[in-house]
């Protein structure tokens, strides 16, 4: 029966070196830590690397070697937006692209979520978009300068693809409303005390910090690590089941139908992200 200890899995040093141009991955005493990274700075959303975070995760579950994970970004930023991924409009993409999205889109979170089945510490790093990998995290560690805001509605975009449902799922449906539709700060201190994150620390102390909580993780036996994992996810799970999928949708429609595109949405409200 060692087929179901062991299975068949890529190694850490094949799949390191398929995701290297968008995270670096490196392990110690069973803690992967996933730095997500453009050119070893800050990451940069990008349509590739979207990609990439979709795959991760499922190579990542599959590794047995593999019991704590920390998600983390690099330098002084979270991640980097970028708009000119919109300079063509949505509706004037390919079908087959556009399906292609789609799946990348939901896959993101759903593999995430679905595929990783040991405790995970997110650290957002400093201010940037997509939040919600590290708050989809069991624990979220967070630096002063974090926004855990939703830019889609200032950008003329309904909120479909995982912060809105984040926000709906830790601070509350009224307040997640207030934030998706006023686009306001959500420092490190405000994340902590609405519930987003769990401390906020000077960024220096973040990663060490992170890898003290999961040292911590690696004194219970793998058996505690993963089942508590399981009960600890599972209303994330519920939520990417009852609500993703709609979100998304949504999202998607408003883009398909819209002639102007996101990105001239976008520089039409350029001015309510001059404070980003």
């Amino acid at each position: 029966m060692s087929f179901l200890k062991n299975g068949r899995h890529e190694r850490l040093e094949s799949y390191r070196e398929k995701y290297k141009d968008f995270m670096a991955l490196e392990r110690e005493d069973g803690i992967l830590e996933c730095r997500l990274h453009h050119e070893d700075g800050p990451a940069v959303h990008g349509w590739e690397a979207h990609h990439a975070w979709r795959e991760v995760w499922i190579d990542i579950g599959r590794d047995p070697e593999n019991e704590v994970l920390i998600v983390t970004g690099t330098g002084d930023r979270w991640q980097i937006g970028n708009p000119e991924v919109w300079k063509t409009p949505f509706r004037e993409w390919d079908r087959e692209e556009q399906l292609a999205l789609y799946h990348d889109s939901s896959r993101l979170i759903e593999n995430m979520v679905f595929n990783i089945d040991i405790p995970t510490i997110g650290i957002v790093n400093g201010p940037g978009t997509h939040c919600e990998l590290a708050t989809l995290c069991d624990i979220t560690l967070c630096t002063e300068d974090a926004d855990f805001f939703d830019p889609h509605f200032l950008g003329g975009t309904p909120p479909g693809d995982g912060m809105a449902l984040t926000l709906q799922r830790t601070i509350g449906p009224k307040r997640a409303a207030y934030y998706a539709y006023t686009g306001k700060k959500i420092d490190g201190h405000t994340a902590v005390e609405l519930g987003l994150a769990n401390e906020c620390l000077p960024r220096e102390d973040l990663l060490p910090r992170a890898r003290e909580i999961a040292r911590m993780m690696m004194e219970r036996s793998k058996m505690t690590r993963h089942l508590t994992h399981a009960i600890l996810s599972r209303p994330w799970r519920q939520a990417v089941v009852e609500d993703m999928g709609f979100h998304l949708m949504h999202q998607s429609y408003e883009m398909t139908t819209n002639r102007e595109g996101a990105l001239a949405n976008l520089m039409k409200n350029a001015h309510r992200f001059r404070d980003r």
